[in-house]
């Protein structure tokens, strides 16, 4: 199963969109404390509607435990700072994507741990900041689902 990494996320309409991608796509969705908000806040509430209980979601106190607990997978950086892309990158169905605060990405100390191999880049025109963190999760979710043939859990 496909799991996405939100890494301390501080804006609740992104992860709460990100739950309802994840309940619909399969995949299970990590978040790494502190959260930037109240995990019951109204706004996470609204924009996941009512796929809170569809969605396998763990919280993690801290890098390291979310990291144990996914230990054996291979994980990946999703970062305006990588070269290869998802589209370019076989994935498969164990993989684990990352994704950095919405106000200032990885720190530098967490981007350090990955290969430049698993660093990957979203293709954007040149000159452009960034995408929306529920956007960049949504395309490389359906991105890793497809290549593994929309496989179901």
């Amino acid at each position: 199963m496909i799991a996405v990494i939100l890494y301390q996320p501080e804006i609740p309409p992104n992860t709460g969109n990100v739950i309802r991608l994840c309940a619909n796509t399969g995949a299970e969705l990590h978040l790494v404390e502190p959260l930037g908000f109240n995990f019951n806040d109204k706004a996470l509430r609204r924009a996941g509607l009512d796929y809170h209980d569809t969605a396998r979601v763990v919280r993690h106190a801290d890098w390291a435990a979310c990291k144990n607990a996914l230990s054996g997978r291979r994980f990946f950086a999703i970062t305006t700072k990588g070269s290869a892309s998802p589209f370019s990158t076989a994935l498969k169905e164990d993989d684990v994507f990352v994704f950095g605060r919405e106000t200032s990405g990885l720190p530098t100390e967490i981007m350090n741990e990955f290969s430049t191999e698993q660093r990957l880049r979203l293709p954007m025109l040149p000159d452009q900041r960034s995408l929306n963190l529920s956007n960049a999760v949504a395309i490389t979710v359906y991105e890793a689902w497809r290549q593994i043939g929309f496989k179901q859990a």
